[in-house]
């Protein structure tokens, strides 16, 4: 795994003045934001919502990475046991029992940021879920421009928060109360339909408020710009809700997320490409072509079928996520959300294979290499976890194989969380 590492700090074309100054552009710019992003958590002492800290970002677009990206890096700083991830001193994060996660947003090789990455931890306590905590993460691609996917970043929480407010279990308890198997199962269905159907709504309102918002951010069509601004961008989203008990995935796009349980990268969404099998055969029913102009697009535009937004392109583009329903078991070892940037040059089973070297106990050789190097270059704490090491490692191995898109990556540790 060191060789890897190694590899992808090494791993880029022969070295002219201009590519050495784009490496040093984007290292300067994760170094910057990553420092910034854990000295707020030093200094507040908690745990920071990504999205919270977004609009202290400065406007132009080659600062979108603070806009739409949110910040580079993000980890929980919980720890049972003490590991790395704990902070130095007693705070209130340490004793909250929360997820251990990390995340990183780059533009990349894009010269505009259009990603975007929202984390809540403890989103809410539902009667759906025996108020127990939901955690919430999603990774928004955005198409068209930035707002989007902002909105999202914004709003879609929020929605899902509502939604599962709304959902009551008062008919699961009473169709249990007799003990039967049959009662049981019968129960577990119909609390998965009513997961399924607040997901679905949620995504449902995010996309009337993303179809009704210029641009400008102002809604509905009294702003004075063209109309086409409202109707022009859209966005993916993948958005995962862990319980102590499932895992629930809702997507519409093609960002991707993915479990690694005991050894095997298992899918959890299914990128909508227009040339599936089941997404061609929709999109021809709702009256719509799929060209092939590099590569399969909806009406030779757009290379998704499902996205939010996109008015232009309904009722063919659909912002109907796909939903799965996944029982969390003691051999899952991490949850990865990710923007087409990493899926298109990594495969999820290299995915999940370096986030898993990254995250082992007994392997300190890819952690320490990290922080090796960060002292080298006066910044401690770059890494302050395993699990930001896994998304900054996958980041760079994804800049390393060329990716032209910008890389949002969110990894989660199961076995902590």
């Amino acid at each position: 795994m060191t060789e890897v590492y190694r590899r992808m700090l090494s791993d880029e074309d022969e070295d002219t003045p201009a590519k050495c100054r784009q490496r040093r552009r984007r290292r300067i710019e994760m170094r910057r934001h990553a420092v910034s992003a854990s000295g707020a958590l030093r200094s507040l002492g908690q745990t920071e919502d990504p999205a919270e800290s977004s609009d202290c970002g400065r406007e132009g677009k080659r600062l979108h990475v603070l806009e739409a990206g949110d910040q580079l890096v993000t980890n929980s700083t919980h720890s049972s046991s003490g590991e790395e991830e704990s902070m130095a001193g007693k705070s209130r994060a340490e004793l909250y029992n929360g997820p251990v996660y990390g995340t990183m947003s780059i533009s990349g090789r894009s010269r505009e940021m259009e990603d975007a990455i929202s984390v809540r931890t403890e989103l809410c306590r539902p009667d759906i879920n025996h108020r127990r905590p939901v955690h919430f993460f999603a990774v928004y691609d955005g198409h068209g421009g930035p707002h989007v996917a902002a909105l999202c970043r914004e709003k879609m929480h929020v929605f899902v928060e509502e939604e599962l407010t709304r959902v009551g279990c008062t008919r699961e308890r009473e169709r249990g109360k007799d003990g039967s198997s049959q009662a049981a199962a019968a129960a577990a269905e119909e609390r998965e339909k009513r997961w399924r159907s607040a997901m679905k709504r949620s995504f449902e309102r995010m996309d009337a408020v993303a179809t009704n918002t210029c641009a400008c951010g102002s809604v509905g069509h009294h702003c004075g710009c063209h109309s086409m601004e409202v109707a022009l961008g859209g966005s993916t989203a993948v958005v995962a809700l862990l319980t102590p008990e499932h895992i629930v995935v809702a997507n519409c796009g093609d960002s991707r997320a993915v479990l690694y349980r005991g050894g095997k990268a298992i899918p959890l969404s299914f990128d909508h490409k227009p040339d599936r099998p089941d997404e061609l055969a929709r999109i021809e029913a709702a009256g719509g072509r799929v060209i092939f102009v590099n590569g399969a697009r909806v009406e030779g535009i757009l290379a998704m079928s499902r996205a939010i937004g996109d008015k232009y392109l309904k009722p063919v583009v659909s912002s109907e996520p796909e939903i799965t329903f996944t029982k969390r078991q003691p051999e899952d070892e991490c949850l990865i959300l990710a923007s087409d940037g990493l899926w298109d040059v990594l495969s999820s089973d290299l995915a999940c294979e370096v986030a898993h070297e990254c995250l082992k106990e007994g392997n300190n050789s890819v952690f320490n290499a990290g922080r090796s190097n960060q002292k080298e270059e006066g910044t401690e704490a770059l890494y302050p976890s395993r699990s930001v090491l896994a998304a900054a490692l996958l980041t760079r191995l994804a800049l390393g194989r060329k990716s032209l898109d910008n890389i949002s990556v969110i990894v989660v540790d199961l076995k902590k969380s």
